[in-house]
């Protein structure tokens, strides 16, 4: 959606475009159950969900353990548990109220991650600039902190020659500005190009592939000693784990045939064939 956005104002003589990658601190900690009720009531949230949701913040139990020792129990009335999968729900109802005016600039939400993005036309960045201070504001009011530290800004500016723009400032911190950023598992570059993000994805296949390559490697004696190790835990649970040839016939052959079966009216239908695929534990007892 961001994309779209830029891409389609780029595509208008003399502009460009800045967007600033907004980082809280401590977002879901810091969720005041009081000024959520009254956001889910602005939202005509039933009552009864209202009461529940804030019987569910409040006056929760808390202790540290630390090896063998335990904290004292502490009462926390404030924020949402971390881990939980509400807790992302109610940060968005949270920020609901949190919007742009003006339609050059966009403001993208999801969960604690939050993107402005200012279309600039001929170098007026006076809306922009006054959407991201109102967003300042709003959390200043909402206890929401910024962190200024970890807030970034990259300028995707594709005109000829473009001028140095004057840098992002933010409770009078500056703004870093940064080439490339990793915005919900996808890696944005100010060039848009793709190049970064399949390099991350091909060194990630590759590390999956070298921890399924290596246990062909292994040695009989290191086979049988990962043998026993099974059948000790095996012994333990009371339960017996299916065998490879097991779950490749469960598992990949079945997804295979049925990705077969999907391409009866291909043109090539006939040259899609299984390949044969038999586990032999060589050697191990």
């Amino acid at each position: 959606m961001g994309l779209h956005y830029i891409l389609q104002h780029l595509d208008k003589p003399g502009t460009y475009a800045r967007n600033l990658f907004v980082d809280f601190s401590s977002a879901f900690n810091i969720i005041i159950p009081g000024t959520l009720l009254n956001k889910l009531t602005q939202l005509s949230v039933p009552t009864s969900i209202c009461q529940w949701i804030t019987s569910f913040l409040t006056d929760r139990q808390q202790r540290v353990r630390l090896g063998k020792l335990t904290s004292n129990t502490h009462t926390i009335s404030t924020g949402a548990p971390q881990g939980c999968v509400l807790s992302p729900l109610l940060f968005s109802l949270y920020t609901n109220d949190c919007t742009s005016k003006h339609t050059s600039v966009k403001l993208l939400k999801f969960a604690d991650d939050i993107t402005v993005i200012g279309l600039i036309q001929d170098e007026d960045e006076s809306t922009y600039r006054q959407e991201v201070e109102q967003l300042a504001v709003w959390c200043s009011h909402n206890n929401l902190e910024l962190n200024t530290l970890k807030t970034v800004e990259m300028i995707v500016d594709f005109r000829r020659n473009p001028p140095a723009l004057p840098p992002l400032t933010i409770m009078d911190s500056t703004v870093s500005a940064v080439e490339s950023f990793k915005f919900l598992g996808t890696t944005i570059s100010q060039d848009l190009k793709w190049d970064i993000q399949i390099d991350s994805i091909v060194k990630k296949a590759q590390q999956r592939l070298y921890f399924l390559c290596q246990p062909a490697t292994a040695s009989k004696s290191d086979l049988k000693r990962l043998q026993r190790t099974v059948r000790t835990a095996e012994r333990i649970i009371g339960v017996h784990p299916p065998n490879f040839q097991d779950l490749y016939n469960s598992r990949v052959k079945k997804w295979a045939v049925y990705q077969r079966s999907s391409r009866l009216f291909h043109q090539s239908h006939q040259e899609f064939q299984l390949y044969p695929i038999t586990f032999i534990a060589d050697g191990i007892d």
